[in-house]
This record gives C-alpha cells, structure tokens and sequence, in this order.
C-alpha cells in the first residue's frame, strides 16, 4: 500500500507579516500510524522541497508525543526536506491522497490545479482522500464525474469558525473553511473547539482540528486494510 502526503509550499498568513505553512502535529501523528502499519509514503508540495513549518505548531504548548518523535527522527527531517513536486505526481502511482493541515493550504493548495486534478482522479478510481483541520479547503474546487462540487451532499468537517476566533485570525484567512464547504454543499458538523472529531463520507475522510489527526489517519488504515 502506498500514500501519497501532500503538504502546503504557502509560508505566509495572506499580506500580514505572519508565518504558516503545516501543522507538525498534523503530519507526524498520521507519518507515524502509516509507518507503524507498513505503508509506503511519498511526501509531495507544489514547490517541492522542504515545505514551511507553521511557527505556532512547534510552540511548546502544541508539543505531542508524536512531534517531539518528529523533531529528532533525522531520517524524517530529511525525507522531509525533499518534497517531490505536486505537478509530476500520478495518482495512478498510489492507493490513498492525505492532506495535514496548518493555514498553508488556505493560500496554496485550495487552488492548485494539479492537486485539484489529483484529488479528482483519486475520486474517480474509488482512491479515499483524507484532509484534516485546514486541509479540507483542497476539496472546495474539486468536482465529481458529475460536474458537481465533491462535497455537495457529503458529511464534512474541517477547522470551525469558533476555532479560527480562538486562535484569533478569523480576519487573515482568506475565506472561512466552515462556511465555504457549506456554500459548496458540505453536510458540516462539528464538534467543541480542539476536540477530536473525525467524519467518514464513504471514501472521504475529514477531520476537525490538530487533536483529530490520528482519527483520520485511523479511518484511512481502516479502508485500506
């Protein structure tokens, strides 16, 4: 089995002054469950290369088991550091598509024509495709064989208005993920803030916040196997 990980080139909050880029948490939790199972991975970024690490997510109140682990696995750091680009990936190549989140994607990956391509062609050959926390914003633009947008009529959640709030930059972002995928047709639920939630449409996989990394990455291994 393999998965292809995609993970966000964006390193800035919109104009501000701001850093972004993935959320460590979001990565290295799943990085860890896959490997533990014995799933191959592939690490992709529309630049490629060593994609930014979102500040706030190394901060030590943000430290789980999980990126302490990342933090010092030196064979991580450098397969990390070499991201293939997005744009040369085939998804012919790969049996699951999973996004972490951060901000990042808000900017980059929401409207990249080679993930949104990606994720479709995922779709259409029955492939799961799982985002977590910032993440869902990568199925905004996507489409079904149908032409209709893939969220339209699907149970999804994704970072919450409240959340954004909390973490004060509700007026950065660019749109809000909550109320986007509802415009699109997203069935949104959440739960209460940094609690973990995960949501399972079929082969789509959403999850709430930083805490339901590990639910996703779960429910991934659980259609797999």
């Amino acid at each position: 089995m393999k998965i292809l990980i995609v993970l966000t080139s964006n390193s800035q909050l919109g104009l501000s002054n701001e850093k972004t880029g993935f959320w460590i948490e979001e990565f290295a939790t799943p990085y860890y469950l896959f490997k533990e199972a014995g799933i191959q991975m592939v690490l992709a970024s529309p630049k490629g290369g060593q994609p930014p690490i979102d500040p706030k997510s190394d901060a030590p109140e943000n430290q789980t088991e999980a990126t302490i682990k990342y933090k010092h696995d030196n064979e991580l750091l450098v397969f990390m550091a070499n991201t293939v680009i997005l744009e040369s990936i085939s998804a012919n190549d790969f049996d699951a598509i999973f996004y972490p989140g951060g901000h990042g994607p808000l900017w980059d990956l929401t409207t990249d024509k080679h993930s949104i391509a990606l994720i479709e062609a995922f779709w259409s050959t029955n492939k799961p495709v799982a985002t977590v926390c910032h993440a869902p914003s990568v199925l905004l633009h996507v489409k079904d064989d149908n032409g209709n947008y893939l969220v339209k009529g699907k149970k999804v959640t994704a970072f919450s208005n409240t959340e954004e709030i909390a973490v004060k930059l509700e007026k950065l972002v660019p749109f809000s993920l909550e109320d986007e995928l509802k415009n699109k047709g997203g069935i949104y639920s959440k739960k209460d803030d940094r609690t973990s939630y995960m949501v399972k449409d079929g082969l789509l996989i959403t999850g709430q916040n930083p805490q339901s990394s590990a639910a996703v990455a779960e429910a991934l291994l659980a259609i797999l196997k």
